[in-house]
């Protein structure tokens, strides 16, 4: 993301919106074709509102926003396109299909209203349907569908039209895990092959690291922080950057409750998953200890303190093998522990804190 640059069939917005409710969207944002930037945030931070400006819903206040060399809106200009010409697709999270259509007709629905001809729009709706393997649901209406099944739908809609943006707003919020498994591999393999701008709206860091070629901040209606996900992970620049930066995520393989991660293993709370996953934890979830703890809690091991990092009333501690994690603690023990690179201690994880999610079905 290049922050106020117009790039050839990219986007380039300066966006200042206010709420009645005293909030305000101040943000700028560029996202170049072919590229991905996810926009992460927390509940409140104005990611909806963020979405609602691109695509018209809500009139901006102040600014500009520019997609493939087209104006949609300027406010010094007067210029506002309706929704129905800025040229972008939405994937809600909930899919939002028409329930008394059937799958044929609610992905070939925006289609019809472009003024493509009925050969055209066939030929379409043809081909988006044996993109995301949904021929043999033709005919089926929404209601007789899986969360995974109307997710693919709703995509195959919002790009069957051709956008110039493609805007997916919490795309896996509404699916449990297996869903979202099939889900996100569906959707990472098209914005693999998409070559026009994306825009990826989510409060959950996996995704955000997963889908995104670069993230966005957003904070209070504004950019706290840009960049990659490793650029954010070594320089957060705020408390809720810093949360995420921390996150520990590791692959590994699920069976009978335990997680195999290159050899070390975890165990989980539920045995129902099993297969290729993603595990994340908290690093305030990690329990740091200078003798092996009592109880001994299934999941703890040996290590070292490779880093050391204070935070003010806290430190960000780095560990080495066999499992490299981050663990947040206080500073009070930090030095009550002497806690300083090299020295060996044991960690700890209750199975609880675990987040595991299927990398595929």
């Amino acid at each position: 993301m290049v922050e106020g640059v117009v790039t050839e069939n990219g986007l380039s917005a300066d966006i200042k919106l206010a709420g009645s409710d005293g909030f305000v969207l101040d943000v700028s944002v560029g996202i170049a074709p072919g590229s991905t930037l996810v926009v992460l945030g927390p509940n409140g931070a104005g990611k909806s509102t963020l979405v609602a400006a691109l695509v018209g819903l809500s009139p901006i206040d102040e600014g500009r926003i520019e997609l493939a060399g087209v104006v949609l809106e300027d406010t010094e200009a007067g210029i506002s396109l309706p929704p129905s010409r800025r040229g972008i697709g939405v994937m809600f999270q909930d899919g939002l299909l028409f329930p008394h259509l059937s799958v044929r007709d609610n992905i070939a629905f925006g289609l019809k209203s472009t003024g493509v001809s009925k050969e055209e729009v066939a030929q379409r709706t043809d081909h988006w349907m044996d993109r995301f393997d949904l021929v043999g649901l033709a005919e089926r209406r929404p209601p007789e569908l899986s969360g995974g099944e109307a997710q693919r739908v709703a995509l195959a809609r919002a790009v069957a039209t051709k956008p110039k943006l493609l805007i997916l707003d919490e795309p896996l919020g509404s699916l449990d895990v297996t869903m979202k498994a099939h889900a996100r591999r569906t959707i990472a393999e098209f914005l693999d092959s998409y070559d026009g701008p994306a825009l990826v709206i989510t409060h959950d860091p996996t995704e955000a690291f997963l889908l995104g070629d670069e993230l966005c901040i957003l904070e209070d209606g504004l950019i706290s922080q840009s960049g990659t996900a490793q650029e954010i992970r070594l320089h957060p620049r705020s408390r809720y950057a810093a949360d995420l930066a921390g996150t520990n995520l590791f692959e590994g393989t699920a069976s009978d409750g335990v997680i195999d991660i290159g050899g070390h293993n975890l165990y989980m709370p539920a045995h129902d998953v099993s297969g290729e996953v993603i595990v994340t934890f908290h690093p305030r979830a990690v329990a740091i200890h200078r003798s092996q703890p009592e109880g001994s809690p299934r999941n703890m091991w040996k290590t070292a303190i490779a880093h050391v990092e204070s935070l003010g009333d806290t430190a960000r501690i780095a560990t080495s093998a066999p499992l490299p994690v981050t663990a947040e603690v206080t500073m009070e023990s930090t030095r009550s522990l002497d806690l300083d690179p090299g020295v060996e201690v044991w960690l700890s994880v209750k199975a609880t804190e675990l987040h595991v999610q299927l990398v595929a079905g």
